[in-house]
C-alpha cells in the first residue's frame, strides 16, 4: 500500500513547456507516472512529449480526469499557479519551486484551510510510492518497494538515507520530501498520520534539520499517537545561532528552540532513536523491522 500517489494517479505539469517541466515531466513519465496533461497560461493546443497542453489548471483536470499537480513553475508566478491549482478539483498539488516569496506562501497557507486539497511543498523534491508513481524530482532508482515510509525536510538527506535503507533491502512504502521553508502545506504531524494509518508501514523514518520547532511538535504527536515505530535524524548540529543553514526554515534563534540538541532531546523522549548518520537510522529501522 502507499500514501497519497499510486499508479493510478493521473498527473497534471504545471510549467510542462520550461526547460525543468519539460525534463522532469519526461523524468516521471519514464518511471511510470501517469502524467495526463501539461498546463501552462497561453499555450493550450500545444503538446509536449505528447502530453495535451492547457491553458488552465481547471480545464486540464477535467479533460483528463487528473486528480494530482506538480508545480515547475519560477518563484514570481509560483504562488499564482498554487492557487490556480488549490481552485481546481484535484486531491493533491505538489510545488517544487524554491525561492516563493513568503507572502504569497501566507496567502496560499490561508487559502489551503478552506479547501480540501493537500499541499506539499514548496521548495522540495516532492513525493514518491517506489515501483507506482513519482511526483517531483526525486531519483526513482535509489527507492525499491518495501514498507518504511519516510518523511523529510530535505531533499539530499532523504536520498541518503533511502540508498542506505535500500542497499539493506528494506524498501519504502511512500517517500514524502515535505521542503525546508517556513511556510509549506504537508508538515511533519500530517505526513505522521498518513503513515500511521496505513497497515502497510511498518516502521518510518524522520528526517529533520535544524530550525523551528516542527519536529519538537512531531516527537509529541508521536508519543501521544502512534504506534508505528519512528527512527530519526536531524541535520545542522554544528550550525551557530542566528546562521541559516540550506534551507530558508533552517534558522535557530538563539532563543533555546529549533536547535538540534532540543530536536534530539524531544524525539528521544518521544521514544524515537536519533541516528548520528543516515547509516545509523538505517540500523535503527532494521532493528523495528
Amino acid at each position: 500500500m502507499s500514501v497519497l500517489v499510486d499508479s493510478d494517479t493521473r498527473v497534471v505539469v504545471q510549467g510542462i513547456t520550461g526547460g525543468e517541466g519539460k525534463f522532469h515531466a519526461e523524468q516521471m513519465m519514464d518511471y511510470g507516472t501517469n502524467v495526463v496533461a501539461g498546463a501552462v497560461p497561453g499555450k493550450g493546443g500545444q503538446e509536449v512529449n505528447g502530453v495535451p497542453v492547457y491553458d488552465t489548471v481547471h480545464e486540464a483536470a477535467r479533460e483528463e480526469d487528473a486528480d494530482a499537480s506538480v508545480v515547475f513553475v519560477p518563484p514570481a508566478f509560483a504562488g499564482d499557479a498554487v492557487f490556480e491549482a488549490l481552485d481546481a478539483p484535484l486531491d493533491l498539488v505538489v510545488a517544487i519551486t524554491e525561492g516563493i516569496p513568503t507572502q504569497d506562501m501566507a496567502k496560499v497557507n490561508k487559502r489551503l484551510s478552506e479547501v480540501d486539497t493537500r499541499l506539499i511543498g514548496p521548495n522540495c523534491p516532492g513525493i514518491i510510492t517506489p515501483g507506482e508513481a513519482k511526483l517531483g524530482i526525486l531519483p526513482g532508482n535509489i527507492f525499491e518497494s518495501g514498507d518504511v515510509g519516510l518523511v523529510s525536510r530535505s531533499g539530499t538527506l532523504t536520498y541518503q538515507v533511502v540508498d542506505n535503507l535500500t542497499s539493506r533491502g528494506i524498501g519504502q512504502t511512500t517517500a514524502i520530501g515535505i521542503g525546508g521553508d517556513p511556510i509549506i502545506g504537508t508538515d511533519f504531524i500530517d505526513a505522521l498520520e498518513l503513515f500511521e494509518a496505513d497497515p502497510d508501514t511498518k516502521a518510518v523514518v524522520m528526517c529533520g534539520e535544524i530550525g523551528g520547532e516542527d519536529e519538537e511538535e512531531a516527537a509529541r504527536y508521536i508519543a501521544e499517537n502512534m504506534d508505528t515505530p519512528v527512527a530519526g535524524f536531524i541535520a545542522g548540529r554544528t550550525a551557530p545561532p542566528g546562521k541559516r543553514m540550506g534551507h530558508a526554515g533552517a534558522i535557530v534563534s538563539g532563543s533555546g528552540t529549533g536547535t538540534a540538541e532540543s530536536k534530539i532531546n524531544a524525539l528521544n523522549d518521544a521514544g524515537v532513536p536519533v541516528g548520528d548518520t543516515p547509516n545509523e537510522v538505517a540500523d535503527h529501522i532494521e532493528d523495528f523491522l
